[in-house]
């Protein structure tokens, strides 16, 4: 007997990156030497301070047992001092932060918290997939709104303002926006907050990649003036702290938004390890010197992924940020799924197809920066 599956399974799709990386080691394994540059997972360790935090409470008796569902008070208050040392924005580390095992799972946290069936939720036209998918697992509709290529991937404000809100509970956005690499722009994320406010919806603001080859200083949503009574903040360890397996984030916003987030938390999850929330302090103390580090090493990457992209005749910009080169094909080639095939059949190099975040991105690849610089130069040699 087969027990059927629940009506949501039929809105969503198995995640791309589960299927093709299937497929890729399965090729390692007949032997074939596949070079994967299209997934953001840092390659490079976390800083030596955090992994000795870690080491040394890992063997704390105390250390082991559950935790609060709301986090350690000690991780919520470096989180509110980072905040303020970053971005320049005062959060209550008590009632205003809650840490999440991951941003992604807060995408979750978020959606089950606000929608009800029949709500519906504006996301980019390209933008990470979980925003949507999640969306339709909680029985909403998604309204992809319009992204203006030749405006510098800006919103289609027209588009925005004569919208019908009567059902539209969220509004998701993401700067640096991936994937495009579009920088934040403090005017930008002023007139979301101002739509929110006129519209009543509740803002989303996803914002991992702000130190991550900055093109100036870093926004968050909560630099504008208000935005606290209208919009949401995720954040994460993964990519400024090259932390992406340890799944340490957070969401941020007002205490009544966390105090209901928190309800379905406490619900799904049991809280999470110690000694590496006592490793995140650590992390969260770290200074300039360390994103200068990493951040001279993408540098370097990045040139060798846009040879990459010279040599495969595409057209990029050079003002992108976070940690992948975003760039349109070819006229000739059909679209960027036949490119991604050709080259990883080929040529044994993997990269990303830009459909799997919006039908904008059928004509555009992206490269991940996640790659020592001899990979990006074996990948140019067997082009």
């Amino acid at each position: 007997m087969i027990i059927s599956t629940a009506d949501r399974l039929g809105q969503v799709k198995e995640y791309y990156f589960s299927q093709k990386l299937a497929e890729v080691r399965k090729m390692q394994a007949e032997g074939k030497d596949v070079l994967n540059l299209a997934i953001g997972s840092p390659d490079l360790p976390p800083a030596a301070a955090v992994l000795n935090r870690a080491s040394e409470e890992l063997y704390k008796p105390v250390n082991h047992g559950y935790q609060s569902y709301a986090g350690l008070p000690e991780l919520k208050e470096s989180i509110s001092q980072w905040l303020q040392k970053v971005f320049e924005v005062k959060l209550d580390a008590t009632s205003e932060i809650l840490p999440l095992i991951g941003s992604k799972e807060g995408i979750t946290h978020i959606s089950l918290t606000f929608l009800n069936p029949g709500d519906q939720v504006l996301v980019p036209e390209l933008c990470y997939p979980a925003y949507g998918a999640v969306a339709e697992m909680c029985g909403a509709e998604v309204i992809r709104f319009p992204l203006l290529e030749d405006n510098g991937w800006q919103p289609d404000w027209q588009y925005l303002q004569e919208l019908d809100y009567s059902r539209i509970k969220l509004l998701w956005l993401n700067y640096p926006h991936m994937p495009t690499g579009q920088p934040a722009d403090f005017d930008t994320l002023s007139r979301f907050v101002q739509l929110a406010k006129e519209k009543q919806v509740l803002l989303c603001h996803d914002n991992p990649y702000s130190m991550i080859l900055p093109s100036g200083k870093p926004i968050s949503i909560f630099s504008v003036p208000g935005a606290k009574e209208v919009a949401l903040e995720l954040n994460s360890m993964s990519k400024s702290f090259n932390m992406a397996g340890w799944r340490i984030g957070w969401v941020a916003g007002s205490k009544d938004y966390i105090q209901a987030i928190l309800k379905i938390k406490s619900n799904v999850d049991s809280g999470m390890f110690k000694p590496m929330m006592l490793a995140a302090v650590e992390a969260l103390k770290l200074g300039d010197e360390w994103f200068d580090s990493i951040n001279k090493v993408y540098a370097q990457r990045r040139v060798k992924a846009q040879a990459i992209m010279d040599k495969l005749g595409c057209t990029y910009s050079a003002d992108q940020q976070g940690m992948f080169v975003w760039a349109h094909i070819p006229d000739d080639v059909h679209s960027a799924e036949d490119l991604v095939e050709r080259l990883l059949h080929e040529n044994h190099v993997f990269i990303t197809p830009g459909f799997i975040f919006g039908d904008k991105g059928k004509k555009y690849v992206r490269i991940s920066l996640c790659s020592g610089v001899e990979v990006y130069e074996e990948a140019l040699k067997r082009l």
